[in-house]
């Protein structure tokens, strides 16, 4: 059984909501398992993969390459942010100083994960894009300057660019200021998105894109920091965990109304289509199959570790398990070992296992 590519808004909504789970409990689960210290190298490495791979074409898309480069920059985090469904807000002073404030609600710290984010895991989001963008634009006098930090109980991440009078120092580039305040925020002065003609469905798809791209960033740089067996484990326990706890919002999106592991399969195949990807489902004997064709996520990042992959599966494994705790999934063809799709089996936890 084929399930078509399914492009509905709920299965976008049902998507971004996953993937944004994902990546939040993948900083948690680094932080309470692995300690501040690898938790901020972690998030410090996914900002500066997402600067790298985003920024400079980001500003192309927005048309903002010929403003200001303080403003440029405080304009890119505004807009980018406001297409990926996060509260932002965007403050002009001059020409060399603009200001950006991210007021909570927190979006990649969600809900009450913000109490369990350390001061250095903040900073290291800022070191990983903000304070490089002076770097990647080829100013040495532009830096980041913070004067406000959620976690420290104070009502939003709120800082400004700055073009100073010289060069900078690398331990330059982020300063901390809690003593300024920054300006109130005005949405009419505010810059606009050049999406306000999109349809409704074109814009969920970008919210999904968001989410999509940094669990895309966060899942190589788990590998690159801890190795495959450690990411593996430590992604694997974190999709799982997500996976259990958000199966009931996301089927209830996507849907999946047969019984057992048919419902499921049809759970997964709609996820995958609402993600992008080719999946179909069908009935051998006493086991259901899913086969996927495609892998989106990972499109275009060249040979990854087969860690990256046992880390995303976590999701699924989780979602299955809280469906029907006496259902399993095994993995039997896995195009990161050659075969032409993936190839999940689910069956009764009383059945021997495959050979």
């Amino acid at each position: 059984m084929t399930q078509r590519r399914d492009d509905s808004s709920r299965g976008y909504e049902a998507v971004g909501v996953l993937y944004h789970a994902f990546l939040t409990g993948l900083i948690l689960t680094a932080v309470t398992r692995r300690g501040t210290g690898v938790a901020a190298e972690l998030v410090f490495r996914i900002f500066r993969r997402q600067h790298e791979e985003k920024f400079l074409p980001g500003l192309e898309k927005l048309g903002l390459r010929g403003l200001p480069d303080a403003v440029a920059c405080a304009q890119y985090h505004y807009l980018s942010n406001v297409l990926g469904g996060v509260g932002v807000e965007y403050m002009y002073e001059s020409d060399r100083k603009a200001w950006v404030r991210y007021p909570p609600p927190r979006w990649i710290f969600e809900g009450t994960a913000i109490c369990a984010i350390p001061t250095e895991v903040s900073r290291a989001m800022l070191r990983g894009w903000h304070a490089h963008n002076g770097v990647t634009l080829g100013n040495p006098r532009l830096g980041f300057v913070c004067t406000q930090q959620t976690v420290d109980g104070q009502p939003g991440l709120e800082g400004y660019f700055l073009e100073h009078d010289r060069e900078l120092a690398p331990e330059e580039r982020l300063r901390f200021a809690p003593g300024e305040e920054g300006p109130d925020f005005s949405r009419e002065a505010a810059p606009r998105l050049p999406t306000e003609g999109w349809p409704a469905e074109r814009l969920r798809k970008a919210l999904r894109n968001y989410a999509m791209e940094y669990v895309r960033s966060a899942l190589p740089e788990l590998v690159n920091l801890l190795g495959p067996a450690e990411a593996a484990w430590l992604g694997g326990l974190t999709g799982r965990l997500i996976g259990m706890q958000y199966y009931a919002q996301t089927s209830a999106l996507v849907g999946g109304t047969g019984n057992g592991a048919t419902g499921f399969a049809e759970y997964f195949v709609r996820m995958g289509a609402a993600q992008g990807d080719r999946l179909e489902w069908g009935r051998d004997a006493d086991e259901v199959w899913i086969r996927q064709r495609t892998w989106r996520l990972t499109q275009g990042l060249g040979a990854l570790s087969p860690a990256v992959f046992d880390a995303w599966n976590g999701l699924w494994v989780g979602a299955l398990a809280v469906r029907d705790r006496r259902l399993a999934m095994y993995l039997t063809r896995r195009m990161d070992a050659g075969d032409e799709h993936w190839e999940w089996r689910i069956r009764p936890r009383s059945a021997p296992l495959l050979s």
